[in-house]
């Protein structure tokens, strides 16, 4: 089954917009690695490839195989279904059989600033649980009362 233009996939040589799946999946894998503290370049040379490839699947630019998405697994100390943990519902909608409707373009938003990313790195180093779950309940009672305060 070849892809087409028409299906919102890419053309083969590559050219076309990024699948949305693919896109998703390659923001958990630079979600992941990123969390872990993880150079781009020390995960291309754990699994045998250039920086470069790794920034191509990260962007979505390159779909990510079987047995290259079970070694980023390995290395990145994931189960597979890590990669489509939270995926949008419609994600698929522009693949025949998978969906029907209109795909929605996948925004990575706030999971992919590097604040937010800090900050996850920051709270799980606390190794307190009590104190690592007050520090959720204070977050997470700041959050709503500058959702107050907006009202």
């Amino acid at each position: 089954m070849a892809n087409s233009a028409a299906d919102g996939t890419r053309k083969p040589g590559g050219k076309g917009k990024p699948n949305p799946i693919d896109v998703y999946v390659g923001s958990r894998l630079r979600l992941r690695r990123t969390l872990l503290g993880m150079s781009q370049e020390k995960l291309s040379r754990s699994v045998g490839l250039t920086f470069q490839q790794i920034q191509k699947y990260e962007r979505g630019a390159n779909r990510i195989g079987a047995s290259r998405l079970f070694q980023f697994t390995r290395v990145l100390d994931v189960p597979v279904s890590f990669f489509f943990d939270d995926m949008p519902s419609d994600a698929g909608n522009k693949i025949p059989g998978l969906a029907e409707g209109p795909a929605a373009t996948f925004e990575q938003g706030n999971l992919a600033r590097r604040e937010t990313l800090e900050l996850v790195r920051a709270y799980y180093k606390i190794t307190d649980s009590v104190v690592r779950r007050r520090m959720f309940d204070l977050a997470k009672a700041l959050g709503r009362s500058g959702s107050d305060a907006d009202e």
